[in-house]
C-alpha cells in the first residue's frame, strides 16, 4: 500500500521505482502491477506481483496476484503464489541478491536498512544472531518487492522530511509461521515502539513487520507533522475488506521551501560590568526560564573606562517582549537596554534518535544534516565521546 500511495502521489518515480523491483525477480517469479482500482467506491491504486505461473481458482484463465491484503506482505500465506522453495528467505540471502541486482543509485542501502530494521527485531525476539534470522515476514518475491520499491522511493526522496499519524492498532490473532499470535506481531510491535497507535475498533492486522520497518527507516517516534502547501495526493489499497471504511494508505506531499519559513522577533539587548560570576549564573537561567524568550547569550567585551562587560542579548516573542524587558530589569542590574524586531529565517528541525543519543534533524537546502544534543554526550573520553558523536549524525534515525 505504501508503494501504490506514493507512485500515485509522485508519477514521475514510477519508471525508477518499477525497474528497481523488478531488477531482484527472477524471470519466473513473473512481473509488477501498478494497477488502478476502487475500495468501497473510492478510486485507489494497487501494486504487487503477478506470477505467471499461478493461476487462480477462482477464475482458471486469469493471472493470480499476490496483493497484499494491507501493506503487501503478511504471515498468512492462503493466496496462490510462487512457493517458498523457489528462493531462500534468510537475511544473508535476501541481502546478497539486493546488492547483486542493477539498482538506482541509493536503492539498495536503503533497502538493505529496511530489512535490518526487520532482522534485529526478529533476532531479539528468537534470541539468534542476525545472520541466523529467516524471513517468514519476506519469503514471498512480492515482499521482497515491496522492500525494494520502498528503499527506491526512499533513495530517490532523499531530502524529504516524513512524518506518520497515529497507526491502527488493529486485534485478534494472525496466522503466522510460529502458530497464532496477538496483533500486532511481536516484531512489528518492538520495530514501532514509541509510535502513537490509535484503536478504531477494527480488528486484524492492521500494520505488518515489514509495513513498519519501512515507516521506522523513513521517521521517528513523535515526529511532528510538516507543515507546507499541498502539492498532491496519492491513495494504496489492499485487498482486504474492512466494515464501513477503505482499506486505504494516503499519502500527502507538502512543498515547504527552505528560505521562505520565516517570523518575526524582539531582540533584547544590554551590557553588565558590575555583577559577579555567580549572580550572572543565576539570572541567565531565570531569564531563560521566563516565558517568550527563545534564546539567550552571553559575550565578554570592554565596556566604559576599559572596564570588562558581559553583554546579554535575548530573542523573544514580540507579543511578550514587554513581560521579558520587565524580567530583565528585575533579575540584573542593568538600567537600560535595546529593544528592537527583526524578521527571523528558520529551517525546518525535528529531534529524533539515532544510535541511541538525542539528535537534531536539520533539513537545509543541500539535504538533511543531524547534530547529537550535547547533553547526550556526557561521559567517557574525549575520543569516546567524538566517536559517539560521528557514529550518531552519521546513522539512520531510529
Amino acid at each position: 500500500m505504501f508503494v501504490a500511495a506514493m507512485l500515485d502521489a509522485l508519477p514521475d518515480l514510477r519508471e525508477r521505482v518499477l525497474a528497481d523491483g523488478a531488477a531482484v525477480l527472477p524471470v519466473e517469479a513473473g512481473g509488477i502491477a501498478f494497477e488502478e482500482g476502487e475500495s468501497l467506491s473510492m478510486r485507489v491504486r494497487r501494486f504487487g506481483l503477478v506470477a505467471k505461473r499461478a493461476i487462480s481458482a477462482a477464475a482458471p484463465h486469469a493471472h493470480a496476484n499476490a496483493y497484499g491484503d494491507d501493506d503487501g506482505h503478511h504471515h498468512h500465506h492462503d493466496r496462490n503464489q510462487i512457493p517458498d522453495e523457489a528462493h531462500a528467505g534468510s537475511f544473508a540471502d535476501m541481502v546478497a541478491r539486493i546488492k547483486a541486482a542493477d539498482l538506482h543509485d541509493g536503492t539498495a542501502a536503503r533497502a538493505i536498512a529496511i530489512l535490518t530494521i526487520i532482522a534485529e527485531a526478529e533476532a531479539a525476539i528468537h534470541r539468534v544472531p542476525v545472520e541466523r534470522v529467516h524471513f517468514h515476514e519476506i519469503a514471498d518475491w512480492d515482499s521482497l518487492v515491496d522492500v525494494v520499491c520502498a528503499g527506491s522511493i526512499a533513495a530517490a526522496l532523499d531530502k524529504t522530511v516524513w512524518s506518520v499519524s497515529a497507526l491502527p492498532r488493529g486485534g485478534g490473532l494472525v496466522h503466522t509461521a510460529h502458530g497464532l499470535l496477538p496483533v500486532p506481531a511481536p516484531a512489528t510491535a518492538a520495530i514501532l515502539t514509541g509510535f502513537e497507535w490509535r484503536d478504531d475498533g477494527i480488528s486484524g492486522e492492521r500494520v505488518t513487520p515489514t509495513g513498519a520497518a519501512i515507516l521506522k527507516h523513513l521517521t521517528a517516534p513523535g515526529a511532528g507533522g510538516t507543515s507546507g502547501r499541498l502539492v498532491s495526493s496519492g491513495t494504496g489499497a489492499g485487498t482486504r475488506h474492512l466494515p464501513g471504511m477503505p482499506n486505504i494508505l494516503r499519502v500527502l506531499v507538502l512543498e515547504n521551501e527552505v528560505s521562505t519559513p520565516s517570523d518575526t522577533i524582539s531582540v533584547i539587548e544590554f551590557e553588565i560590568d558590575d555583577m559577579t560570576g555567580e549572580e550572572m549564573g543565576v539570572a541567565c537561567d531565570r531569564l531563560r526560564a521566563t516565558d517568550g524568550v527563545l534564546d539567550l547569550s552571553v559575550g565578554q567585551r570592554l565596556g566604559k573606562k576599559g572596564r570588562p562587560a558581559s553583554s546579554f542579548r535575548l530573542l523573544a516573542r514580540p507579543e511578550l517582549a514587554d513581560q521579558v524587558t520587565a524580567r530583565c530589569f528585575a533579575e540584573t542590574s542593568t538600567i537600560g537596554l535595546r529593544l528592537r524586531e527583526e524578521r527571523r529565517l528558520v529551517l525546518f528541525r525535528e529531534n529524533v534518535k539515532a544510535a541511541g543519543l538525542a539528535v537534531k534533524a536539520v533539513l537545509r537546502p543541500s539535504g538533511i544534516t543531524r547534530k547529537v544534543e550535547s547533553d547526550a554526550l556526557r561521559g567517557g573520553s574525549l575520543a569516546e565521546r567524538r566517536a559517539m558523536k560521528w557514529q550518531a549524525e552519521t546513522t539512520d534515525d531510529e
